[in-house]
């Protein structure tokens, strides 16, 4: 079966809201076996919505729909749904009893506007939705299932996982598909594709390759279709095991993975503690670790250096030091990774000094212009990177690249060879 997702409200459009609700309900289609053809957004206009639905069930057996089910005057889609069908709104007392104790249950009165949420077509199958007040529809038009559900996205992701994840399942009628994602740092996209071109030349038929690349990161996904669920992964498996087998000293997870939580993991195996020194990226490194749950158990903090007054003054950095090499330097940031890390009394440091623009920057040492150093306990790593132009870009992956090090560090078996040049041309 193809389906196809429709996500409904002008602030989408506007780029207002961004939509996550299309994102979510790819990966639990594809995860049941159904793939999507084709994404669409509409604003909130009767005839742009009724001519979507008629065009979308052309192409797809399934059509999934999100947003304007909501209780005030710029929520319309029950309106189109009711012409759409040639159907009319009943009331329904299952959907008046779940929203009653909805708003019971947060000492609120079920006012007048939000009664009328418990009108819906009649030839719809309801779904009920225990964490808002618009239920989901299941309409047929022929051979055609259509989807309406809220666009509040928690509402919407609870009612697919807990409601509709069997029945989408029994929809693809044995289809399945399959992908596995490797994730690499340290190298740009076309150098990688360099690297494992003989690889990707040799991939079966069946197997489809994508690169997808973002600020210091670059996923390669392998992603396979068809019947034997079984023999699908073991494919996969097999292409990927030989893959990290030619990059190993780029790959450091799979899949939903973040750099901070493989780098917790370590660090936790190792009964290691870490701290941070950080002066262009302004805390953003220490963010993206505390933003891993538990990490407060290896994690011992961080000094955000961002004027050379903090690190003279809590990092005990010298003046002359300053004077002579400058903030951005080797010298400098190997200095800070030591400070830190015995003033915080931890295993492993981090420091980056740099110039995230859009201006500061010189002949000498441009925008984009970053030092990284990681300490330990065997002494200080560091490497100069040259990012680019672009400010919140080279905090990324300034963030990325100080990580990636601090990794190859903890778990130096994995850093087979030095591709530094390579890693600053990305």
């Amino acid at each position: 079966m193809l389906a196809e997702i429709i996500s409904i409200g002008d602030e989408i459009l506007i780029g207002q809201t961004i939509n996550t609700n299309a994102g979510f309900l790819a990966s639990r289609l594809n995860a049941t076996g159904i793939a999507v053809g084709r994404v669409s957004v509409v604003g909130d206009q009767a005839e742009q919505i009724r001519e979507m639905l008629g065009e979308a069930g052309k192409r797809a057996g399934l059509v999934v729909v999100t947003g304007g089910l909501g209780p005030t005057r710029d929520d319309i889609t029950k309106a189109v749904i009711c012409d759409f069908f040639s159907t009319r709104l009943v009331f329904d007392e299952t959907v008046l009893a779940d929203n009653t104790a909805f708003f019971a249950r947060r000492g609120l009165e079920l006012t007048e506007l939000n009664r009328r949420q418990a009108f819906v077509p009649e030839s719809a199958a309801v779904i009920r939705n225990p964490f808002g007040t618009a239920p989901g529809l299941w309409m047929e038009k022929g051979s055609i299932i259509y989807l309406f559900m809220p666009g509040v996205p928690h509402e919407m992701k609870h009612m697919v996982d807990s409601t509709l994840l069997p029945r989408l399942k029994a929809l693809a009628g044995g289809h399945h598909i399959v992908h596995k994602t490797l994730l690499t740092q340290g190298i740009g996209e076309s150098f990688l594709a360099d690297l494992i071109a003989g690889w990707e030349e040799a991939l079966p038929s069946g197997l489809k390759l994508a690169y997808l690349p973002s600020p210091g990161i670059v996923k390669l996904r392998l992603s396979a279709a068809g019947p034997d669920e079984v023999m699908l992964h073991r494919q996969i498996d097999r292409a990927m095991e030989e893959l990290r087998a030619l990059i190993p000293q780029y790959v450091w997870g799979e899949d939903d993975q973040r750099l901070e939580e493989v780098i917790g993991q370590i660090l936790r195996g190792k009964g290691m503690s870490l701290s941070t020194a950080e002066s262009c990226t302004g805390g953003y490194i220490a963010h993206r670790i505390t933003s891993v749950p538990g990490s407060s158990a290896w994690f011992r903090g961080s000094v955000v250096a961002y004027d050379n007054e903090v690190k003279t003054g809590l990092l005990g950095l010298s003046p002359a030091l300053l004077q002579k090499h400058g903030a951005v330097s080797r010298e400098v940031v190997e200095c800070m990774a030591r400070e830190v890390r015995l003033r915080l009394g931890t295993d492993a440091s981090i420091a980056v000094s740099g110039i995230a623009g859009p201006d500061g920057g010189t002949p000498g040492k441009p925008v984009g212009t970053v030092w990284i150093a990681v300490a330990g306990a065997e002494g200080v790593r560091s490497k100069l990177f040259r990012f680019g132009d672009e400010r919140e870009r080279n905090i990324v992956r300034a963030a990325i690249a100080a990580l990636g090090m601090l990794k190859n560090m903890l778990d130096p078996s994995d850093e087979k060879q030095d591709n530094l040049t390579q890693a600053n041309k990305a």
